[in-house]
C-alpha cells in the first residue's frame, strides 16, 4: 500500500510540473470584437397599468487591436491621411432601429459600416450604408463624413475601444459616441429622431 502512494504521488508531483501540451499551444488572438449597446424604451408612468413599450436598440460593434508596444500612426498601423476600417478584422458597424442624428446628419434605422480619417489636424468620421464591404474603403459608397471631435489622453488606451454613451438627461434620448486608441480620444453626438 504504501509503495502504491509513492508511485502515485510521485506521478502527482510529475503532472503538476509538466505543462500540459494542450495548455502551451493556447494564446490569445491578438484582437478580438466589442460591443456597446443602448437599449431605448418610453417609461411608464408610475402607478399605470400599463405594459411597458417595444424596445429599440443601437449597437455598435468593433474589432479590437491592441498597440502591443507600436506606436498608433504609423504607414503599417493607422496611417495619416489614409482611411482606416476603424478596427480589426472585419467592419465596424453602427444598427440603430429607430431614426438617428449623428453629429446633425440624419441616419435612417438600419445598419451602417464606419471608417474613419486621421489626419494630423483632425479626424473624419465616414458613414456608408452596409452593403457587405468587409474592409474595402470606397469613397462612392459615403453616406456622410463627419467632423470628430478630438482629445488627447494624458495615459496610453491599449486596447481600440467604442462606446455608445446615453445621456441621463430627461428630454430626449440622445448620447456620445466615443472611440479612444492610444492617446487618442474622438467623439460626436447622437439623437434619437
Amino acid at each position: 500500500m504504501r509503495t502504491l502512494s509513492t508511485t502515485l504521488v510521485a506521478t502527482l508531483v510529475i503532472l503538476s510540473t509538466t505543462p500540459l501540451s494542450a495548455q502551451t499551444a493556447l494564446r490569445p488572438a491578438p484582437s478580438g470584437r466589442a460591443t456597446s449597446e443602448v437599449v431605448l424604451s418610453k417609461p411608464v408612468p408610475m402607478g399605470s397599468q400599463e405594459e411597458s413599450g417595444p424596445e429599440f436598440r443601437l449597437r455598435l460593434d468593433h474589432g479590437q487591436p491592441h498597440l502591443r508596444g507600436r506606436a498608433l500612426h504609423t504607414d503599417a498601423l493607422v496611417p495619416y491621411g489614409t482611411p482606416w476600417r476603424t478596427g480589426a478584422n472585419a467592419a465596424t458597424t453602427l444598427t440603430t432601429e429607430v431614426d438617428l442624428e449623428l453629429a446633425g446628419v440624419m441616419l435612417p434605422a438600419g445598419r451602417y459600416v464606419l471608417f474613419t480619417l486621421p489626419e494630423r489636424d483632425g479626424w473624419t468620421l465616414m458613414v456608408q450604408r452596409d452593403i457587405g464591404q468587409e474592409s474595402g474603403y470606397d469613397v462612392a459608397n459615403d453616406l456622410a463624413r463627419i467632423p470628430l471631435r478630438v482629445r488627447t489622453l494624458s495615459a496610453p488606451l491599449e486596447s481600440l475601444t467604442m462606446w455608445l454613451i446615453p445621456s441621463t438627461a430627461p428630454e430626449s434620448a440622445h448620447g456620445e459616441l466615443r472611440m479612444a486608441w492610444g492617446h487618442t480620444e474622438l467623439s460626436a453626438d447622437w439623437l434619437v429622431k
